[in-house]
């Protein structure tokens, strides 16, 4: 469940991505993870680093860290994230990217609380906050934000918050589906919601002698690409992201995929979180 997104439109990664041509419509009433899914609370660090360059990008290198948690409040998830990044250009040089991602979602899917906050080279960049609501599974709703003005956008029918979105993918991989497509809300900028298509791949290698039992887990390397809602007609996505996600909700390596150059987050360290007694 990630999704971390310092480049295009300054995203962060969240819970948690597809080809450009496989776009689909969301359908009206997305259907509802939830029971099906047995969630491992969990914190983890990923060493990030470049993976790719396009000829011509100016970057010449990136590396930084991104810590993930994923809690259970009982009455709803919590996602909080950190990430840092150097990044160094041919044209500016060196550029710190710090970006901090914080969420609760309840667990029906529709109330959503989110807050972001940026700085690039030590000074504020970005501080965005807000909530949304949802009418009932599948049906539109509203976000407010407060930051960084007070403002309000409709959500349509069919739109789902980040964590939901994770738990759906693992759902339709545990029934077979390959392509899922998603409107998907996370108020990471106020643009407003993105256009998700993932493509679910081949089945993650387990039995490993002597591995961490939870990240030992059955599960499947996925790919997320995000199209932006006010660009319907493009067939280029902003961004895109590859997970190896388990059922359980842990992702053990990320791929992001900005087009000028990818980054691969390898994890280093983990941590189960205790399951609340509600």
């Amino acid at each position: 469940m990630i999704k971390l997104k310092p480049g295009p439109r300054g995203k962060v990664l969240a819970p948690v991505a597809v080809a450009a041509a496989c776009l689909l419509s969301a359908p009206d009433t997305p259907s509802a993870a939830g029971p099906a899914i047995d969630v491992a609370p969990h914190r983890a660090i990923y060493a990030i680093n470049l993976s790719a360059v396009k000829n011509g990008s100016g970057v010449v290198s990136a590396h930084g860290a991104l810590q993930f948690e994923w809690g259970d409040s009982c009455d709803g998830w919590t996602v909080e994230q950190r990430y840092r990044l150097l990044l160094v250009t041919a044209q500016q040089g060196e550029i710190e990217i710090v970006t901090n991602y914080a969420t609760w979602e309840s667990k029906d899917g529709l109330s959503y609380r989110f807050k972001v906050r940026k700085s690039k080279d030590g000074k504020p960049d970005t501080d965005i906050s807000g909530e949304a609501k949802l009418a009932g599974p599948g049906k539109a709703g509203a976000a407010s934000f407060t930051l960084p003005k007070k403002s309000t956008m409709d959500l349509p029918a069919g739109t789902i918050f980040p964590t939901e979105h994770t738990l759906v993918l693992l759902e339709r991989a545990k029934a077979g589906d390959r392509i899922v497509p998603r409107r998907v809300f996370d108020g990471a900028t106020p643009e407003g919601a993105s256009d998700v298509n993932a493509l679910i791949g081949r089945a993650l290698a387990t039995g490993v002698k002597g591995a961490e039992p939870l990240l030992d887990r059955p599960g499947w390397h996925m790919r997320m690409a995000y199209f932006s809602v006010e660009k319907e007609d493009s067939t280029q996505p902003d961004y895109e992201i590859g997970l190896d996600l388990q059922d359980n909700g842990i992702a053990r390596a990320l791929l992001l995929d900005y087009s000028e150059f990818t980054l691969k987050g390898t994890l280093e360290k983990f941590e189960p979180l205790p399951k609340p007694s509600c």
